[in-house]
């Protein structure tokens, strides 16, 4: 069965409390009927799972280190010489320099069983022009007049951010239904795709626990990630769900400060948003007071979305999940920090967890485990943390 939290008797409604569930057009309700079902099979099929563990430890390079950070660990010793551990869970080592291969390969294989011919995704081409130009290398062409629709990789250009180009990947699947899949990355829309995305990413979770175990025999006591929608964040959160003894700490983009008031944008969903539907999901997400979509900011173009995993919406509302901001700037010297003390480059995603440690640490206690979780390389963002 699909692994919940709202403790439901029936898991397969996908939602968590009243987060989640299915608002779309009629045109989707068989398409998504039948990716659950395909996805509920291959939870209890052995030769998927091999095929996706075979994977992910031959191409994607799993499992990623639980890294002892000591430079990091001294530098928030306070005068007694007395502070807590910090451990980095190395998603930045993983093939493609992020968490996000361990969800895209499930899912490829996924559709692959399911008889599909495309896959249709999205990625913000603005603020990372080089997964495209990467994308292109590896055999895409962008979609021009010139070039025929039967071309087997296309990069279709969208006015906008990220949420356009998600927009129009589910209009392009609604085309091509039949033989189409959409892969997303990101744990919002509709059931079963944020339960999906988090199940394939659950994987960093399960690492960490037997790391932790092998390392000091235990658990960590705290649980640290960024949320964007809240993909690596479960990923991470999700096997210590019901270890109430363990606090996770999730990380939202606040922007160029923390003042509320006025045209101050930001993308913290969770600790400034209120409860809507968006993309098909009831989650946290920003809006304005007729309900309509409010404007996004962060430095970090991974955390600039308006709304939010429903499971983490659900936690959040549950007191489970402990929810806060942190500044671009905090993010920027996060990461100059974490490259100067470590010689690890964090992606400026990752950076808002590790600015959060100047905050959490002088409140610990002497020994204690925290967990961090390095979502991704930052070698894209050098350029714009020098000139920031």
């Amino acid at each position: 069965t699909i692994s919940t939290v709202s403790g439901e008797k029936n898991p397969i409604v996908g939602k968590f409390g009243s987060f989640g569930g299915k608002f779309v057009g009629e045109v989707l309700i068989s398409p998504l009927a039948e990716l659950e079902s395909e996805f509920n099979s291959v939870l209890l099929d052995h030769d998927f799972k091999m095929e996706v563990e075979t994977a992910l430890r031959d191409y994607v390079g799993r499992e990623t280190p639980l890294y002892h950070a000591q430079k990091l660990t001294d530098h928030y010793k306070n005068i007694n010489g007395e502070g807590p551990e910090i451990y980095i869970k190395r998603e930045d080592l993983s093939h493609g320099g992020s968490y996000k291969m361990n969800n895209v390969v499930a899912q490829a294989i996924l559709a692959k069983r399911m008889g599909r011919k495309s896959i249709i995704t999205a990625t913000n081409m603005l603020r990372k022009p080089s997964n495209v130009q990467l994308m292109e290398l590896l055999g895409a062409q962008k979609v021009t007049k010139s070039i025929k629709q039967r071309k087997k990789v296309k990069v279709k250009p969208v006015e906008g951010s990220f949420q356009a180009a998600a927009s129009e990947s589910t209009r392009e699947w609604i085309s091509n239904l039949q033989t189409g899949y959409y892969l997303a990355g990101t744990a919002v829309g509709p059931h079963p795709i944020p339960t999906m995305v988090r199940e394939f990413n659950s994987v960093i979770g399960k690492e960490t626990r037997r790391q932790a175990m092998e390392k000091w025999g235990g658990s960590p006591d705290v649980l640290v990630a960024c949320v964007g929608t809240g993909c690596n964040a479960l990923g991470l959160f999700h096997e210590f769900v019901g270890d109430k003894n363990v606090r996770m700490i999730g990380v939202e983009g606040g922007g160029v400060g923390t003042n509320t008031g006025g045209d101050q944008l930001h993308s913290a969903s969770l600790v400034r948003g209120e409860v809507g539907v968006y993309h098909g999901a009831m989650c946290y997400l920003l809006q304005d007071e007729q309900g309509q979509i409010t404007k996004t900011q962060s430095i970090a173009s991974g955390l600039e979305f308006p709304g939010v995993s429903p499971e983490l919406s659900f936690l959040k509302d549950a007191g489970r999940i402990e929810c806060y901001t942190v500044t671009d700037q905090e993010a920027l010297d996060a990461y100059k920090r974490v490259c100067r003390l470590e010689g690890i480059v964090p992606a400026l995603e990752a950076s808002h967890a590790f600015a959060y440690l100047e905050k959490l640490c002088p409140k610990l206690p002497h020994g204690a485990k925290v967990v961090v979780n390095c979502s991704g390389t930052g070698y894209n963002d050098a350029a714009t943390v020098l000139n920031s």
